[in-house]
């Protein structure tokens, strides 16, 4: 009786130490196979448009070693970096040609879109070579699409980021509000319009963040780090109208993204 009460005492501390181990190396297997990985998706605001020294394997999306995320990844090596955002992107642009680095894999991702499928360059043309009035109505169309038609555009784009990337956090970065009212621009578009423009700029804000949050992803506002660098400021972190670069008109400059975007963007992941 004695030797078989040794015997199991033994036999449950063998399967202790089993299970020990295997536990042991489950968690280390569980450790390694963390998902590090960035991926960052987007709009010309997440590619770098305005800030200069653009890859040019990127071709027409202008990415940037100057942008946000290039510069995040950049600091922080994560395991790997895609760099997918793009130049004129909608939300079906990137459902459609960025989503593909997303896996498994992906611990970190982030996002801006929208402004475009608002159509916020058209509005800023119309501003620029229209009437008030023109301008005025126009952002007001603008406001209504944002209030009515992005929600769900966001939506489709944000449960496709989840559903291929289970494990990611996710930060949507929002827009800076273009302009200083009563600023040190002399010339150039009324404060009527100004602050036209910055109102829609803080309703596409809004809105985008509460269907981040809906999502449970985490939202980057820019707005107050960009607050004493608005165009008109002496000071700007944003492109105002550049007639021998258009595209680059309203942007963020590299300054912009080294002190205005990153600072958010490293906070939020």
């Amino acid at each position: 009786m004695r030797r078989f009460r040794i015997s199991a005492y033994m036999t449950s501390l063998l399967l202790a130490a089993s299970f020990a181990l295997t536990g042991a190396a489950t968690a280390n297997a569980s450790e390694q196979a963390a998902p590090t990985g960035y991926v960052a998706l987007g709009d010309s605001y997440s590619s770098g448009v305005g800030a200069g020294a653009y890859d040019s394997s990127s071709g027409d999306c202008k990415r940037t070693s100057r942008a946000y995320p290039a510069l995040w990844a950049a600091a922080h090596s994560p395991s790997t970096f895609n760099f997918t955002a793009c130049s004129g992107a909608r939300t079906g642009d990137v459902l459609a040609n960025q989503m593909s680095p997303l896996g498994s894999g992906t611990g970190l991702v982030s996002i801006s879109v929208g402004g475009n499928d608002a159509g916020f360059s058209d509005v800023m043309t119309t501003c620029v070579l229209q009437s008030e009035a023109t301008c005025l109505a126009r952002i007001n169309t603008a406001r209504t699409y944002v209030s009515n038609t992005l929600p769900g555009l966001l939506d489709n784009v944000y449960s496709t980021i989840s559903a291929k990337a289970p494990a990611a956090h996710v930060v949507v970065v929002g827009y800076p509000r273009f302009y200083k009212i009563g600023g040190s621009c002399v010339v150039g578009l009324s404060d009527t319009v100004r602050s036209a423009i910055n109102s829609a700029a803080d309703l596409l804000n809004d809105v985008t963040a509460k269907r981040a949050a809906d999502h449970g992803f985490s939202f980057g506002n820019v707005t107050s780090r960009f607050t004493g660098h608005e165009i008109c400021s002496g000071d700007a972190w944003l492109h105002s109208v550049n007639w021998l670069n258009i595209g680059e008109s309203y942007h963020p400059t590299a300054a912009g993204h080294s002190g205005g975007y990153l600072p958010v963007f490293t906070s939020a992941a």
